[in-house]
């Protein structure tokens, strides 16, 4: 059974930077680098947003509100894929969520920015 564990979420001040990760459980690294990856985010009253998405020999592609200064990236070796934030906004306060193939969701990992 795949399952997907998000970790790397805090407290941050405005203009700081955080880096989640989500690592693959269940699956083989040859597997987990043909799986398309996304990332998501839930703020308070808010619907979800897709922040990010990289897709098998597609590319990765970001939502405006974040192009620029998050990165995606993935370590098929560890089978984890990685959410760098920087120059972090309070408005980029959410649950932030690991996806696979539109399927499966990991927990969720919290990012406040506050100061």
């Amino acid at each position: 059974q795949v399952q997907l564990v998000e970790s790397g979420g805090g407290l941050v001040q405005p203009g700081g930077s955080l880096k989640l990760s989500c690592t693959v459980s269940g699956t083989t690294a040859s597997l987990f680098n043909l799986y398309t990856m996304a990332w998501y985010r839930r703020a308070p009253g808010q619907q979800r947003e897709r922040v990010a998405i990289d897709r098998f020999a597609g590319g990765t592609d970001y939502a405006d509100s974040v192009r620029g200064r998050f990165t995606f990236s993935k370590d098929n070796a560890k089978r984890t894929v990685y959410l760098q934030m920087n120059n972090l906004r309070p408005e980029d306060t959410a649950v932030y969520y690991c996806n696979k193939d539109d399927r499966t969701w990991g927990q969720g990992t919290q990012v406040t920015v506050s100061s």
